[in-house]
């Protein structure tokens, strides 16, 4: 489908399950902006969204639940200088929007400034291209063959490894439908398909019990999930499992540490991307505050913000301001370029909006967030990085972390790791922690490999108690020096 085909198509369906049914037409919409502007504001929009989305899990051997839910409303904001006011109404009826409308605009009174012109004759929004299709992603299976995936995913974990005693696996699919009238005269809309599979295995052996976990997913179909793709994620899930077991207390100190490619991304994510966002660089905020243009990583590093990759978990159509999604370079050769924008702090910082306008729900405002952020590959060898090792740590998958915004410090748990001397693995390690800066770090990379990748699709970020799908990435980097956090006496 073309992008254009699309977006006519997205906003015929938008249409019909969020406008027609409760007797909603485009005059009701431009009425409630009207209401809005009988003060004076900057700027407004309206966020309509329906959302159905399910749920399986497995434990045990049995399918323990199922879950279905509908959601749908709109969010009504407006905006005034630096001040946003906002309310929502999971009612959908002209009465809810009108009222709606109102309380946004009682809201708004004590921050005036300019009254801006409202645009009366929408313009459709055509996404630069079609990243993913328009279809409902749940409705791919039965109920019956999501049971049986689930049940497959059991036996092949079981059978790949007499030392599984458990396995733990759910799948999820989201269908939802977005639509977004703005006071300049654009109108957008979006369906967002996405579906994950998660698998935790639990292994024993002499009393010992260690987990894995492995899984993926994207804005796709539940058929994306074949048997040879469910034995990749249960073999992941049993080889963390297996070689954790044999894991010796991880070496405590500073040292040299091996990233591996794709999910240590997050680490950059977290520890960086963040940091990149444009809300926290207006209020001088984040460590990356004020330099644009100079060099805050080493020579070789180019990190970079892209919505536009095709069936990723982070990709998006349109963002939830309705401007076409982009690839944003934020650092290149080392040197910062620019941060991720939504509507209202590109205008405040007198820059283009990037595309990063998201928002978890329809009763939540739209910030600066990421989509898929990934450092570019280099030209080291993967094998030779870690050859390059004499005494440190090689980290191939990581678990949960924190990070402090304003400073840069991050603390990230190893999930799955190894302890290398003379250029050679010994052995795995368990309990390792890796703690540090997030600009230091990056001008501590002195080695990037030739084998950047994307994480499988099972990313969720989190800020300001907002969770939004994303994706992250990285190649194989060896980082000179990072405190290690160990359980090693």
């Amino acid at each position: 489908m073309k992008p254009a085909e699309l977006a006519i198509a997205s906003l015929a369906t938008a249409q019909e399950l969020l406008l027609e049914p409760y007797g909603l037409s485009e005059h009701h919409l431009h009425r409630a902006l009207s209401d809005i502007f009988a003060h004076k504001v900057d700027f407004a929009d309206l966020y309509f969204q329906y959302t159905r989305s399910e749920a399986w899990s497995l434990d045990e051997g049995i399918v323990k639940s199922g879950s279905f839910s509908i959601d749908q409303g709109v969010g009504v904001r407006a905006v005034s200088g630096e001040k946003t006011a906002f309310a929502y109404s999971d009612v959908l009826s002209p009465q809810a929007l009108h009222e709606a409308a109102i309380t946004t605009r009682a809201i708004a009174r004590a921050g005036q400034s300019a009254k801006t012109k409202l645009a009366l004759s929408p313009a459709l929004a055509v996404p630069p291209k079609c990243l993913y299709g328009d279809f409902d992603p749940i409705a791919a299976l039965t109920a019956q063959q999501k049971v049986d995936l689930l049940g497959r995913v059991e036996a092949m974990a079981r059978k790949r490894d007499s030392r599984v005693i458990q396995v733990m696996a759910s799948l999820a699919g989201e269908y939802d439908v977005v639509m977004v009238l703005r006071s300049d005269g654009l109108m957008a809309a979006d369906i967002r398909p996405l579906v994950r599979l998660s698998v935790t295995v639990i292994a024993e052996h002499n009393g010992r019990r260690e987990q894995g976990s492995s899984g993926g997913g994207g804005r796709l179909d539940l058929s994306m999930f074949t048997d040879r793709l469910i034995e990749h994620y249960v073999e992941e899930a049993v080889h963390q499992a297996i070689v954790n077991l044999d894991a010796r207390p991880a070496p405590a100190g500073t040292m040299p540490v091996v990233l591996g490619p794709g999910w240590p991304g997050v680490l950059l994510h977290e520890a960086v991307g963040h940091g990149l966002e444009g809300d926290f660089n207006r209020k001088g905020s984040s460590a990356f505050s004020g330099r644009i243009g100079e060099q805050v990583a080493a020579k070789g590093v180019t990190v970079v913000d892209d919505g536009t990759l095709k069936d990723r978990r982070g990709s998006l159509n349109v963002d939830d301001e309705g401007h076409g999604t982009q690839c944003n370079v934020l650092i290149e050769d080392g040197i910062l370029r620019g941060y991720i924008q939504d509507s209202l702090n590109a205008r405040l910082m007198k820059v283009a909006p990037t595309g990063n306008g998201r928002r978890e729900s329809y009763a939540h405002l739209p910030m600066p967030r990421m989509t898929n952020t990934y450092m570019l590959s280099g030209k080291d060898d993967p094998q030779e990085i870690i050859a390059s090792l004499d005494r440190g740590l090689y980290a191939v998958n990581f678990g949960g972390g924190q990070v402090d915004i304003t400073s840069g410090k991050f603390v990230f748990s190893a999930s799955e790791a190894y302890w290398v001397e003379h250029g050679k693995i010994q052995y795995p390690v368990k309990g390792a922690t890796i703690i540090g800066n997030g600009p230091d770090a990056l001008t501590r990379v002195t080695m990037i490999g030739n084998d950047l990748a994307l994480d499988s699709g099972v990313g969720t970020c989190g800020k300001e108690g907002q969770s939004v799908p994303v994706g992250v990435g990285q190649p194989t980097l060896r980082i000179e020096s990072l405190t290690v956090g160990g359980t090693a006496s």
